[in-house]
């Protein structure tokens, strides 16, 4: 049993409570990241040994191959895209997953704008007392055309 399970309800729900603030805050800044086309922004967010998993293509494993990706991503897509929080559930003093939706609209090089809708699932580490992202998927809502 982790220690966190030996801590009073109230106590162990009020730092509950604090980590699912300070995810939030992540999601929001991830957001803005995306919205701004920001590699530095998104990439700082993500653990060391972070996985990016997109839609119709392979993984980008580490941090390396994480901000290679945000770089194609933002060479092609103009995010403007809003995320709604489903839930986000602590599941130890280390781990957390979130499950997001996003909507809003893309420019992407050579094809225009268009409608934008995901789900999303977030899995975060604490590192250093923050909480980063350490691996996303997400995967198109829109119906295929």
């Amino acid at each position: 049993m982790c220690v966190a399970g030996l801590l009073p309800q109230h106590i162990r729900s009020l730092i509950m409570s604090k980590d699912i603030e300070q995810i939030s805050a992540v999601l929001s800044a991830y957001q803005d990241a995306l919205n701004s086309a920001n590699v530095e922004d998104a990439v700082k967010l993500y653990t060391q040994d972070g996985i990016v998993m997109p839609q119709h293509s392979p993984s980008f494993v580490g941090i390396a191959n994480v901000r290679k990706a945000y770089e194609g991503f933002f060479e092609i897509i103009k995010f403007d895209v809003k995320f709604d929080i489903q839930e986000v559930v602590p599941i130890s003093p280390e781990y957390a997953f979130a499950r997001t939706n996003s909507a809003g609209t893309t420019i992407v090089k050579g094809r225009g704008k268009g409608d934008e809708a995901n789900q999303e699932l977030f899995v975060f580490k604490k590192v250093g007392g923050e909480w980063k992202i350490a691996r996303y998927c997400f995967s198109t809502t829109n119906p295929p055309k």
